[in-house]
């Protein structure tokens, strides 16, 4: 039976808990890497691509959460294929299909060091991304912490942590992504980017479904 919406009615939220991780290289291709830790679908990992010449590809590991991605974001391509990371220390490696990357994280920096301070209740809570969105919008031009997502969903992003990027080496498809670069221009997944600088950010995700 097709569930009908009674409007007032509270629209179920799900949650998704871990970190992304947003680079640029010089080859112009951008990534964000999810790496969560919990979430509806147990733990998983997915990669939104956006190549150099705009093509933004979702590589996610299952049909369920192609499906779900897909729904939520905008993409032109979407392929499923194991997405695998292993973290060992602040070396982080991830394969998934075509694409081959390994990048290294340095100390947290200013703005996580406040965020960690947050706690961990609190952080997560929608309503704190109304605070944060504000935060984000003069410190992070392009970043922001709520809004509209794809399909008539809502979502709202608690960061409580951020750590600089410092090196990557990675490729696609055989070819060399080169160094590591401003994730400039931003990708165009969502209602918005992640941070210019490249970076890693412990955040819980909250979406609110049709």
């Amino acid at each position: 039976m097709r569930r009908v919406f009674r409007p007032g009615a509270r629209r179920p939220r799900l949650c998704f808990d871990g970190w992304i991780a947003g680079l640029g290289t010089t080859s112009g291709n951008r990534v964000v890497l999810g790496h969560w830790l919990r979430s509806p679908f147990g733990p998983f990992s997915d990669v939104m691509l956006e190549r150099s010449d705009g093509e933004r590809l979702l590589l996610a590991p299952t049909r369920w959460t192609a499906e779900f991605v897909r729904a939520t974001y905008h993409f032109d391509t979407v392929r499923v294929v194991p997405v695998d990371v292993a973290v060992l220390a602040d070396t982080w490696t991830v394969a998934a299909g075509p694409l081959r990357l390994r990048f290294t994280t340095g100390p947290r920096t200013l703005l996580g060091h406040l965020l960690h301070a947050v706690p961990g209740p609190l952080a997560r809570r929608p309503a704190w991304s109304v605070v944060t969105d504000r935060v984000a919008r003069m410190l992070l031009p392009g970043v922001r912490t709520r809004g509209s997502a794809g399909g008539g969903r809502r979502e709202w992003y608690g960061a409580r942590d951020l750590r600089a990027i410092r090196r990557l080496s990675g490729d696609y498809d055989g070819a060399d992504l080169g160094a590591l670069a401003p994730v400039e221009p931003p990708v165009r997944f969502g209602f918005g980017s992640v941070p210019r600088r490249p970076a890693l950010t412990r955040v819980t995700t909250t979406v609110e479904a049709e």
